[in-house]
């Protein structure tokens, strides 16, 4: 693990001090298919790019003369209080970007105080993630799979965990269309599970992979029997536009994560960041309202969180920081995060995340 610290020149590593710098060295570090399948957009990877330059057309509003000599990050989601408004989203395979993979991603969640949303995809076990970071904050990505009885099961099993929401993505009744990964021919049953799923210790859930499709019937009337069965708070992942935000107000969802897939699903829709600006005036205050895709700053985190997000959460920078340094490199990624978070609060005279609101921020002209 040592030799993965230094560059190929056998130089010393150049110091990291920004999510792209991680980015750079990830890239260096991958193989050529594993970056891609990271890096992936689908189509001509149009919204993947849009999520980030979206962010740069929002322009900040200071407001100066304010004692900001205590800046306070923290904040809550779902009722339980989180270091920062900064958390990880649900990517799948971890193993591809560290040997421990998802471990190291739920320890350096529960140091930094923030939550960790754990794939259906992992690529190993919950209860191994359970008991690696035995006191973080975790919620449960589920696809949906045809299976009824494996689903139910699941989600018991998730609830038996410690995992506090489960949080429903909406927006893969089919799976996008990638190109690098048709040309990789990335077939990652075949590279991950098949090893996963011949180590007995896995079998407890890694069968869950290989078994039942994604049901690409669930419709809204569904929700009702995942409601079910679950006391847990139902959060939908994927949602971009008023109708079906207003929908999910209806059917008694407690949040929203309003995404795009980091653009990996139907290539031409919204920025996310542009979408969550629809999403929050349709839901009225009525319940929490996060967003994921393109966070790479912590002015970033700002402008999303004064567009009306209650948290923001972060896909590749952390695989990428998993990539560069494990545990340590996803903890330097959020850490990196936080702290440019804090400072942009304190230049623009937020004192607590409760001060942040929509007068900071303009949409540029340009």
């Amino acid at each position: 693990e040592g030799d993965k610290m230094e560059h190929e020149s056998g130089g010393p590593e150049m110091p990291m001090v920004c999510v792209t710098d991680f980015e750079a060295q990830a890239r260096e570090l991958l193989s050529k298919s594993t970056w891609d399948y990271i890096e992936g957009g689908a189509e001509e990877g149009i919204t993947r790019d849009d999520n980030i330059a979206a962010f740069k057309k929002i322009r900040l509003r200071p407001r100066y003369l304010k004692d900001v000599s205590h800046v306070d990050t923290r904040t809550t989601i779902q009722g339980a209080e989180i270091s920062a408004p900064i958390c990880i989203a649900p990517t799948g395979f971890h193993c591809l970007a560290w040997p421990d993979g998802e471990m190291s991603t739920a320890r350096a969640a529960q140091a930094a105080g923030i939550c960790y949303i754990t794939s259906t995809y992992a690529s190993c076990t919950l209860e191994d993630v359970v008991a690696t970071a035995p006191r973080g904050l975790r919620w449960f990505q589920l696809y949906v799979q045809l299976d009824r009885q494996l689903n139910k099961q699941l989600i018991q099993k998730v609830e038996s965990l410690g995992f506090k929401a489960l949080v429903v993505t909406v927006d893969v009744p089919k799976l996008g269309n990638r190109r690098h990964d048709i040309r990789n021919q990335l077939d990652l049953k075949t590279n991950l599970l098949l090893k996963d799923l011949r180590s007995p210790k896995e079998r407890s859930s890694a069968p869950y992979l290989q078994m039942s499709p994604i049901d690409s019937s669930l419709c809204w009337d569904d929700l009702s029997w995942l409601q079910s069965v679950t006391q847990l708070p139902i959060i939908l992942k994927g949602i971009l536009t008023k109708e079906d935000a207003e929908l999910a107000v209806k059917h008694k969802v407690h949040g929203i994560i309003v995404s795009n897939h980091g653009g990996r699903q139907l290539d031409g829709v919204a920025a996310s960041i542009d979408a969550l600006t629809e999403v929050v005036a349709a839901v009225k205050g009525k319940i929490e309202v996060y967003m994921d895709g393109g966070i790479r700053t912590g002015s970033d985190v700002l402008k999303a969180l004064a567009l009306g997000a209650k948290c923001v959460f972060l896909g590749r920078p952390v695989l990428w920081g998993l990539a560069c340094k494990g545990e340590r490199g996803v903890e330097e990624v959020l850490n990196i995060l936080k702290d440019e978070f804090h400072t942009s609060m304190a230049l623009t005279g937020c004192r607590s995340v409760a001060e942040i609101n929509r007068d900071l921020v303009q949409f540029s002209r340009l």
